[in-house]
């Protein structure tokens, strides 16, 4: 009992310091997914140390979950129709945005010295922009019907897609001897299944939909969507690559059914649920006193800048035909890291080629690419288009 009573203490613990957190930063017009991490830094064992990781381990499996289904919610909203129509500019700027980045993040960990796995997962929290707090900003300020709007929709999906790619090639590369062979190796493996499953999975969910929906019940597509998501996730751990790369890929395939709003709207509480743990989790894990660090404060100031210009300058040049004002709207809006960033830190932490001390640069960089990224957006002068267009 007494087992039992330690673990629904932490639950209540993490849960409600992520949402009394999250509520104040949305009051204060930021993303609630920033008042996470804090609570987490706040009541980790850095801080306050009312959270110490690992207590029991139910938190780190909670916070496991969390990130599955936010990587299948993630998903959820990438419809393979959508990259086709979005154009030539919006898949330019989203290869711009993760060769650049990629290139000046890895490149500068490399140069100070730090150890090759090291600065692959430096350039690979780099280079993934998170597609809800873009989202979110472009919907409050009301532009997200505009053509601007639509690049950066369309590129920051194209964007997931190949961060999740680079994401599985870093992964493999960091467990042995880092050769072409075995990258070719690892790419060819991991394109193989995103392709099978965007491809022959959405075929066969869009089959079977009608089917789906003759049930009896309304229950079905939610149980069989989790389902998919939990087995796709479990799948891709078994052949070697990353669970939510499964996660993710589980979401694109029930994106193409008929089903899949309904789905949406029920997983949405579960993703309420589930999700602040993995941030609360990511945030107690961050050593804020490495900033008392002269050194490690002007890299987390070199990782921060760098993360913001090659966004800036990859992608505006890919969208430099539209004009200046909208190829710096679609820049700016590449520029938050969020979720995205975090999760490849925390990948990289638990795989041991982070060091604590390059984790807490890199969550230090997804929250002030999050935060300052939005202020900015909303003051760059772009043609709202009228609702109904």
């Amino acid at each position: 009992m007494g087992h039992m009573t330690e673990i629904l203490n932490e639950i209540f613990l993490i849960f409600f310091a992520a949402k009394a957190t999250g509520w104040v930063f949305q009051k204060l017009k930021q993303p609630a997914v920033i008042g996470e991490l804090v609570a987490g830094i706040l009541i980790g064992p850095y801080a306050f140390g009312w959270l110490k990781l690992p207590a029991n381990g139910f938190a780190e499996v909670l916070a496991e979950l969390g990130v599955i289904f936010l990587l299948f919610s993630v998903g959820l909203d990438t419809q393979i129709g959508s990259l086709k129509s979005v154009g030539k500019t919006a898949v330019m700027v989203g290869v711009s945005g993760i060769v650049l980045p990629f290139v000046l993040g890895s490149g500068l960990v490399y140069l100070i010295g730090r150890p090759t796995p090291e600065a692959l997962f430096v350039g690979a929290a780099l280079v993934a922009t998170s597609v809800g707090v873009t989202a979110r900003v472009l919907s409050d300020v009301g532009l997200l019907k505009t053509t601007e709007a639509r690049v950066i929709m369309g590129a920051a999906v194209i964007d997931d897609i190949l961060a999740m790619i680079l994401l599985v090639i870093v992964s493999g590369a960091v467990k042995g001897s880092i050769s072409l062979t075995q990258i070719g190796a690892i790419t060819v493996m991991a394109l193989g299944f995103v392709i099978f499953v965007a491809t022959v999975g959405t075929r066969i969910a869009r089959a079977g939909a009608p089917v789906i929906e003759n049930f009896e019940t309304t229950h079905e597509p939610f149980v069989l969507s989790v389902l998919l998501c939990l087995g796709l996730a479990a799948l891709a751990g078994v052949i070697g690559l990353a669970a939510i790369i499964g996660a993710f890929l589980a979401g694109m395939v029930v994106a193409e059914t008929s089903e899949h709003w309904d789905v949406e709207m029920r997983f949405l509480s579960l993703k309420e649920f589930l999700v602040p743990f993995f941030f609360v989790v990511m945030g107690a894990r961050t050593d804020w006193r490495v900033f008392l660090n002269a050194e490690i404060l002007g890299l987390a100031a070199g990782v921060f800048l760098l993360a913001v210009l090659g966004k800036l300058i990859g992608c505006g040049w890919a969208s430099r035909k539209m004009g200046f004002r909208s190829a710096s709207f679609i820049a700016v809006g590449m520029v938050p890291r969020g979720e995205v960033g975090i999760i490849v830190a925390s990948l990289g932490l638990a795989c041991g080629a982070l060091p604590a001390d390059m984790y807490s640069v890199i969550v230090m960089m997804a929250i002030l690419t999050t935060v300052a990224a939005p202020p900015v957006l909303e003051r760059i002068p772009i043609r709202r288009v009228p609702e109904g267009v």
